[in-house]
């Protein structure tokens, strides 16, 4: 039985291109009509963009008091840079442009790159992010054409893995503390190597002690929730 009012936590692999709150919403609107509790709380513990996958941790009723706590656990992340390019949003929410060759690169200066990014330092975040300016999301004022520069926040990153190297192809696994902006690291690594570099793919794979491998689909969990006893 599912006890949503005690609370539950749910672990959603998610998709591509859904926003966490589309994710929260569909969960949250299902669970209240099956239990018939209108005011039953489902929140998420940790943002991920739309054009990133993976681990989306859900909390309902009581346990949205654990929100806090597992938003400020360690994170695993996967994915690609693409070298010798830049996006203005540091992924591929923008076209990217400046091109560059990347055949010189040896994986001996990819490594050093990656090492200049290990341990605690402070990162600029980038623009096209959800943080706000005087009360205003910075996105909508980088849609708007603003080249202003956030505020850099201290991160931590314990893990920086260089996993397969294809050029102009390289992919990652990078575990890092809460605020860490994977944009950022990739679009630091390209400046680090004079080429540029955006971020290609990403996918979270660990908040703490939950990983994605024991996670659900969104269809699997309104499957679920669907069949299911609940409170």
């Amino acid at each position: 039985m599912l006890n949503f009012v005690e609370g539950e936590i749910l672990l959603v692999d998610k998709p591509l291109e859904w926003t966490s709150f589309d994710v929260v919403k569909k969960l949250k609107f299902l669970i209240q009509r099956v239990t018939g509790k209108k005011k039953i709380k489902v929140g998420h513990a940790g943002t991920l963009d739309p054009l990133a996958s993976g681990l989306l941790v859900l909390c309902s009723g009581k346990k949205t008091k654990q929100i806090p706590s597992i938003q400020d656990a360690e994170k695993e992340y996967t994915g690609e840079f693409y070298l010798g390019a830049t996006t203005a949003s540091y992924d591929l929410e923008t076209e990217p442009e400046n091109f560059q060759e990347t055949a010189h690169l040896s994986v001996d200066d990819l490594k050093k790159a990656a090492s200049k990014q290990t341990g605690p330092f402070m990162q600029q975040p980038p623009l096209f992010s959800a943080k706000k300016v005087n009360g205003t999301r910075a996105y909508k004022l980088a849609r708007q054409g603003s080249d202003m520069q956030l505020e850099a926040k201290a991160i931590e990153v314990y893990e920086f893995e260089l996993t397969r190297i294809e050029l102009p192809i390289v992919e990652f696994r990078i575990r890092c503390s809460k605020g860490t902006y994977i944009r950022s690291m990739a679009h630091d690594f390209g400046k680090e190597l004079k080429v540029g570099a955006y971020l290609k793919s990403l996918r979270r794979t660990e908040i703490g002690d939950y990983r994605v491998s024991d996670a659900k689909g969104i269809e699997e969990w309104v499957e679920l929730i669907s069949s299911s006893n609940v409170i």
